[in-house]
């Protein structure tokens, strides 16, 4: 079954194949290979969509990517147009078969689906954590206050990325969140108010326009940087290591870290030092974070099998670890201002916001209560906040 996003990625596949041949056979070279990267995104999304849910479309998929592939390693003139007709051909071909394949599963369609369920699929408030410490980055990279087209862009196409991002984990998770409490069974797939096959075409859709957004507006390095963080997310925190091993959130969280490289890439074109420091304060922050949400609901964490750290080694473990990561993430807050990459404006926030932070992890340590949980995820959330947005400043400075 397949729904309206697949329709909006088989236009993008078919109206980005065809001008990249045309683009092609007019001899536009720099307009060519834009216009041929910017259509991969939307054949690979519509084949991903087929290997889930339209598995007779495949093959076809499948053939249309490989000649879109062949057509990008033959160099020749005449057999690249060749080929790449073929490709667009190919796609026209996948796109139609796609449309005639939703009209036969239409009456077996669950209706229209409000746009507070696509505003949720996009987990908004998970969200604009996010988009902060990318917007903070932004204004890092540039050394100073940003074009505004420069950070709307990065923003926009950033935004799209997390969203992709969060409503693929939607689709994944739509078995244990009904297990995770009130809040995630009333998730929009959870509850069934949108048919997985919606929120998995969504996803893909906006992780496609994110791509094809910032790879034309802004640049490939941050396109790219957007797309790994994406894939990381979805493929090695959703799918596989949150639901295997207690240091889940450790590695996963190498994830939510990305903004702030998707940030400084978009402006400046590349990685530099501060990018690294951002990245790892979040790295390093993430796990402190979400082992308070665990101690939060542990018993919902136990009830899907999801092997959390206090699940597996207990709350007293997990308040100790949280005490310890959450000293290794102030020390590294101040490495930055050691090597000179922040300067005053930022180092005084960062002190202060880190002794509150340690204050409040020791005492977690040492009286291992729920409420004790509750104020230090709530701090976690300001404390990166506030610390970001010093980083900003100290960037205007």
């Amino acid at each position: 079954m397949t729904g309206p996003w697949t329709r909006l990625m088989s236009a993008g596949a078919v109206l980005g194949t065809g001008l990249a041949v045309v683009s092609g056979a007019a001899g536009w070279d720099t307009a060519h290979r834009l216009l041929a990267a910017l259509a991969l995104p939307w054949l690979v999304g519509l084949l991903v969509v087929a290997w889930v849910s339209a598995r007779q479309l495949l093959p076809s998929a499948v053939g249309a990517v490989v000649l879109f592939g062949c057509a990008a390693l033959l160099t020749g003139r005449g057999v690249h147009l060749a080929v790449a007709a073929l490709a667009f051909g190919a796609t026209a071909l996948l796109a139609a078969r796609f449309a005639i394949s939703n009209l036969k599963s239409q009456p077996a369609a669950t209706g229209e689906v409000a746009w507070r369920d696509y505003v949720t699929l996009t987990k908004p408030r998970v969200m604009s954590l996010l988009l902060l410490t990318g917007g903070a980055a932004v204004f890092v990279g540039a050394g100073g206050v940003p074009a505004l087209s420069v950070f709307a862009l990065t923003m926009v196409g950033l935004a799209f990325a997390c969203g992709g991002a969060a409503a693929l984990n939607h689709y994944l998770d739509r078995d244990i969140d009904p297990l995770m409490g009130e809040r995630t069974a009333k998730r929009p797939v959870a509850s069934g108010r949108v048919a997985p096959y919606v929120a998995l075409e969504f996803g893909i859709a906006l992780s496609a326009v994110s791509f094809v957004l910032l790879d034309a507006l802004v640049n490939l390095p941050t396109a790219l940087l957007a797309l790994a963080g994406n894939l990381f997310y979805v493929l090695v925190y959703t799918r596989w290591l949150k639901r295997t091993t207690p240091q889940n959130i450790v590695i996963g969280g190498a994830a939510g870290a990305v903004p702030p490289l998707v940030g400084y890439a978009g402006a400046a074109g590349h990685l530099g030092w501060a990018a690294v420091a951002m990245f790892g304060i979040v790295f390093l922050w993430t796990p402190p974070h979400f082992w308070a949400l665990a101690l939060m609901i542990r018993e919902h964490y136990a009830k899907a099998h999801v092997p959390m750290l206090p699940v597996v080694r207990g709350n007293r473990e997990t308040a100790r670890q949280i005490a310890w990561y959450t000293v290794a993430l102030v020390a590294a807050t101040l490495i930055p201002v050691a090597f000179g990459i922040f300067g005053l404006v930022y180092a005084v926030p960062a002190l202060v916001l880190g002794a509150l932070f340690a204050w409040g992890a020791f005492r977690l340590w040492r009286e291992t209560t729920r409420p004790r949980a509750v104020a230090l995820f709530h701090y976690s959330l300001l404390y990166l906040a506030l610390l970001f947005v010093a980083m900003a400043l100290d960037a205007v400075a």
